[in-house]
């Protein structure tokens, strides 16, 4: 890539995260800081760490706590639990290491779900006392424009269902949402009409919106309030539009080319509630080194 300033600066700072993280544990290193992370808000979205979860999910959890983060967004639900665990038992493994799930990734397939699933899912979440479920992927097979009305119709079922709990449904998207299919860009032109905005928000993620060539700021302003959620991770280069689902590019928040603090300037009018980091490689097998550079890089320099 030609960005290799950028990498050195990023080699740099996991090279003193991996010191940190070895030699005085990741407690010690976030408590080196002036800064309380906790108290500045920011979410991870434990998708990024999924082989950990899946090795050491307590130990992993700490790490996450430990480093700084505030809120967690879920990225496992089955049969009414997260990860294995009960509702009320997740919530509580989360809540004693000081953090909150806020969010929960769930899928509705295109063939739809009952009104009982549908039920089942909405009090297992109420349970967790999450205040967002929300739907992160279409399968490619399912890219279609008549797929895609039948989904929003579904989602905005589920939608409803949820809002009695007290539960905002809500869709996270990648770049292919915004490839034009029949002359419809399924974002614009389905999800952005066809969902009930009273029942479902957008989770954005800026990564996979820049690299379909969305500026996010001009999508705020031409859709105030719709966007309670945010996903937030880097990417080295700026290229033209593309639409395949290609992770090779992700950075940690700040290390890239993504300008978050005219980004994050706007979230009044985007409507955002609550943002989380994310990083579709787990950090190219390092995970917690380059979480502990997107933390350090929102709470000393974005967000501030």
């Amino acid at each position: 890539m030609n960005t290799s300033l950028k990498r050195r600066t990023f080699l740099k700072t996991t090279a003193a995260g991996a010191f940190g993280l070895t030699v005085l544990g990741p407690a010690a290193l976030s408590s080196c800081s002036t800064v309380d992370r906790k108290s500045m808000g920011v979410g991870l979205q434990l998708y990024t760490i999924r082989d950990a979860m899946a090795a050491d999910l307590h130990g992993s959890l700490r790490k996450v706590s430990d480093l700084g983060y505030k809120y967690v967004e879920l990225a496992s639900y089955a049969d009414g639990k997260f990860y294995g665990y009960t509702p009320e038992e997740f919530k509580k493994i989360v809540e004693d290491l000081g953090m909150e799930a806020i969010s929960s990734h769930t899928q509705v397939e295109a063939a739809g779900i009952s009104l009982d699933n549908a039920k089942i899912m909405t009090e297992a979440h109420a349970a967790l006392g999450v205040q967002y479920c929300i739907q992160p992927w279409v399968e490619e097979a399912d890219r279609n424009i008549e797929s895609y009305k039948k989904m929003v119709g579904d989602w905005n079922e589920v939608g409803g269902i949820m809002k009695q709990a007290g539960i905002r449904f809500g869709y996270h998207n990648h770049n292919f949402e915004f490839k034009s299919v029949d002359g419809i860009v399924p974002y614009y032109d389905i999800f952005m009409k066809e969902m009930d905005p009273d029942l479902i928000t957008m989770e954005l993620d800026i990564f996979w919106a820049s690299k379909a060539g969305q500026d996010p700021v001009e999508m705020f302003h031409n859709y105030p309030g719709r966007f309670r959620l945010l996903h937030v991770k880097d990417m080295y280069t700026r290229e033209a539009p593309f639409f395949d689902v290609i992770k090779d590019d992700i950075a940690p928040v700040g290390e890239g080319v993504i300008d978050f603090k005219t980004i994050f300037a706007v979230k009044e009018v985007a409507g955002m509630k609550h943002f989380f980091v994310e990083d579709d490689n787990q950090g190219n097998g390092k995970p917690f080194e380059a979480l502990e550079t997107s933390i350090h890089n929102l709470t000393t320099d974005i967000l501030v």
